[in-house]
């Protein structure tokens, strides 16, 4: 098969579509559903919950591992995009649009850390470069529904969400026929898959280093792309529901796939454990920046926000790169989604706050996201501190 790897990270683009289309509705559903910025962070921590309960079902399972990886993806991706079409059509409120957003959540537990195993069966020998690319797309892909809403200015908030469930729908096919990679097949000699093995990994320290760099990462990355209209509009760049808001938003968020792009390129330098912790280190500059930038002219509050755009998801792919170097093979997937599992629970809860809190705290919102950058060097601090 030619061409893998590229397969794999356009179908995630595609497919992590899904995760915030209903945020680029935003405006549209505070008017139609009379709704808060509270409920809009109830709609994303629905899918986080959907992410997080789904993650823990295939990790602690072993299910990452006993099936094929391109057939659960294919699955969940189809199965999502049913259910964002439903959410698009079916839901008039909380009530039911809460339900359809956790079943998303739930759909795309077999989407991205099954992508990241793909990608790690088909080019197991630069995992941190391609796993680059494949964070990259899933960054392009949350910045997604806001590009397409400014495309589709005169569009409906229905049929802006439609046009995500179409591209997942293609991701489903492309990785339904690319099918697995040749590597990380399990060996004769491997230990059986155990109800709960996933649990040993922790008991490694590469692994457990990663891991809590990890878990520092996602307290800031989520909570930052939900919140990211938000910040603009703070800091005077865009009126509420603007095109202008939803270009800022697109290419604030989607920046973030040429960071991710620049560090796969960068890790074959220095190692992915030190591209990792510049990012955390840079993104916690702009955590603290921010609200100290408000009398700043607009060009550098620009700059400002497309460099934490930048720099707050370029480590993600090397979390997952170190820790799948780390643990067996054979439970690989398991590994990943359970990691993930924990990073997305973190996540409901600087999702939550800062949804919350944003109306009163304005622009020191910021300083709520800090902790989480600088919690995670301490935690990645024995890898990176280690020569390259």
């Amino acid at each position: 098969m030619r061409h893998p790897v590229l397969i794999i990270v356009l179908a995630q683009l595609f497919g992590t579509s899904l995760w915030f289309s209903a945020n680029s509705a935003a405006d549209d559903l505070i008017r139609q559903w009379g709704i808060g910025a509270a409920d809009l962070g109830a709609l994303t921590n629905a899918v986080q919950l959907g992410f997080i309960l789904g993650t823990l079902g295939f990790a602690v399972s072993g299910l990452a591992d006993r099936f094929a990886a391109s057939r659960i993806f294919a699955v969940c991706a189809i199965a999502g995009a049913l259910a964002n079409a439903a959410f698009a059509l079916l839901a008039t409120g909380m009530t039911i649009g809460v339900p359809l957003r956790f079943v998303v959540g739930l759909c795309l537990a077999g989407v991205y850390p099954l992508g990241m195993k793909l990608v790690v069966s088909w080019a197991p020998e630069r995992a941190g470069a391609a796993l680059a690319q494949l964070v990259g797309m899933l960054t392009l892909g949350t910045a997604l529904p806001h590009g397409i809403r400014l495309a589709g200015a005169g569009w409906s908030w229905q049929a802006v969400i439609l046009v995500s469930s179409g591209l997942a729908l293609a991701a489903a096919a492309l990785i339904y026929f690319l099918g697995d990679g040749p590597h990380l097949k399990r060996r004769h000699d491997a230990p059986p898959l155990r109800l709960g093995r996933v649990f040993y990994t922790f008991s490694i320290r590469q692994f457990r280093a990663s891991a809590f760099g990890y878990f520092g990462h996602q307290w800031e990355l989520y909570a930052f792309w939900t919140l990211t209209p938000a910040l603009v509009i703070l800091a005077g760049l865009a009126a509420p529901g603007t095109a202008a808001l939803s270009g800022f938003s697109f290419a604030i968020i989607g920046i973030g796939a040429l960071g991710c792009l620049a560090g796969g390129w960068w890790s074959h330098h220095i190692g992915s454990a030190r591209v990792a912790a510049t990012a955390l280190a840079l993104s916690a500059i702009c955590c603290a920046l921010y609200p100290l930038a408000m009398a700043w002219p607009a060009w550098a509050k620009i700059a400002l926000l497309l460099l934490w755009g930048a720099t707050v998801i370029a480590d993600s792919p090397h979390f997952s790169a170190l820790s799948a170097r780390a643990c067996p093979p054979e439970i690989v997937g398991s590994a990943l989604a359970f990691q993930n599992a924990i990073g997305f629970a973190i996540t409901m809860g600087s999702i939550h706050l800062g949804a919350a809190w944003v109306g009163d705290w304005q622009h020191h919102i910021a300083w709520l996201l800090l902790p989480g950058p600088r919690l995670g060097l301490i935690g990645l601090a024995p890898l990176w501190r280690r020569v390259a």
